[in-house]
């Protein structure tokens, strides 16, 4: 009797408890209908968003060859000739000094001299592309993530898009958009995250923890960071959801932490899900820096959909897509937008859960 008393009193406690937690990391969210923040992340979707999904070509091939679509990472190691073949086929723009690869996921773009990495075989795929320089990265998204890496040959025009970038940062206009499905729908329909965050070392690995109020001190020294990105839910169905992702700042792992601070942890997410627990359903936080990471946890009714099992949950990828980036004016001939289309297995997904892009009658 006093265990069925205790766990009904957190029960009835976590609501509020969660809320107050959620205000110490300065989260501004928005309900359908509700109040609004205390800054309004503006988000538009152009046409070729849709167009270049060709969604019902994706869905008649899936529905044909079911499994040569695997939500699991690859068991082998690439090889250079391996990884220069599949970047050499995942080119989405080449126009002049500028060339956008649809990268996968678990391909890493930096790393030690020794490792295989994007950087690595990037001479190489300079030269098969008849550049006049080598490549040069100038944006992309982390290891475990897929989509775009844009990279230019012309140190000028990679200076100037590093100037643009900083510009917009310094405005708080985020120039990339990301999609993500989420294991929880977010409260708030759209909002932002902000807060403090620093790296810190959890059994042998290097996480990012959220840090309430950072000093100016760890701020100058580079101890910790401010961070903001910009959310919001493009669809959710029985508690999973498909998310819209606008990073304003740049951090090691930003919108993971940040999608745990709103308990709504990325489909995939090995490292930061732990974070979130529940008691009777109720979603809770828990502290960072004593929550090591770990494989993560599905609800039964969501490895049934997916069709996982236990065993193979830990290879499952991250469904966090860098799905657009903006260019400066006159810096491409031909877009200000780079789009690089969701991987197989992440339409699959949303296939799997019920969940939908928006229909293209309500883009703005």
């Amino acid at each position: 009797m006093q265990t069925s008393h205790a766990l009904s009193t957190v029960q009835q406690t976590l609501p509020g408890w969660v809320a107050a937690r959620s205000g110490m990391f300065g989260l501004s969210l928005r309900r359908a209908g509700g109040g609004r923040g205390r800054l309004r992340a503006h988000f538009s979707t152009p046409p070729s968003w849709y167009h270049l999904l060709n969604l019902k070509k994706v869905d008649k091939s899936m529905g044909e060859t079911p499994n040569k679509i695997s939500y699991l990472k690859p068991l082998k190691s690439l090889e250079p000739d391996s990884l220069l073949k599949i970047l050499k086929t995942s080119i989405v723009h080449a126009d002049g000094t500028l060339v956008a690869i649809n990268k996968s996921c678990g391909i890493p773009v930096s790393g030690k001299p020794e490792e295989l990495t994007l950087q690595s075989v990037l001479p190489q795929l300079s030269q098969n592309l008849n550049l006049p320089q080598t490549l040069e990265v100038v944006k992309a998204p982390e290891k475990e993530g897929s989509g775009l890496v844009l990279l230019s040959s012309c140190p000028k025009t990679t200076l100037y898009l590093q100037d643009f970038y900083s510009q917009r940062k310094k405005k708080k206009q985020p120039v990339a958009t990301y999609c993500a499905v989420t294991t929880r729908t977010p409260v708030a329909t759209e909002g932002e995250v902000h807060t403090g965050l620093k790296l810190v070392e959890i059994d042998g690995l290097n996480v990012a923890v959220p840090v309430d109020s950072p000093s100016r001190k760890s701020l100058q020294n580079k101890e910790a960071r401010k961070t903001l990105s910009y959310y919001k839910v493009l669809d959710s169905k029985e508690g999973c959801a498909l998310l819209q992702l606008q990073p304003v700042t740049t951090f090691r792992n930003q919108m993971l932490v940040h999608l745990t601070l709103i308990q709504s942890p990325v489909l995939g997410d090995h490292v930061y899900s732990s974070r979130v627990g529940a008691v009777f359903g109720e979603p809770f936080l828990l502290p960072a820096v004593d929550t090591p990471p770990r494989t993560q946890i599905l609800e039964e009714h969501v490895m049934q959909k997916l069709r996982l099992r236990p065993q193979v949950m830990s290879r499952l990828q991250l469904h966090l897509h860098l799905h657009q980036l903006l260019l400066p004016d006159g810096c491409c001939s031909s877009r200000t937008l780079l789009v690089a289309p969701l991987p197989p297995f992440f339409l699959q997904t949303l296939r799997s859960l019920g969940l939908n892009l928006p229909p293209a009658s309500s883009k703005q």
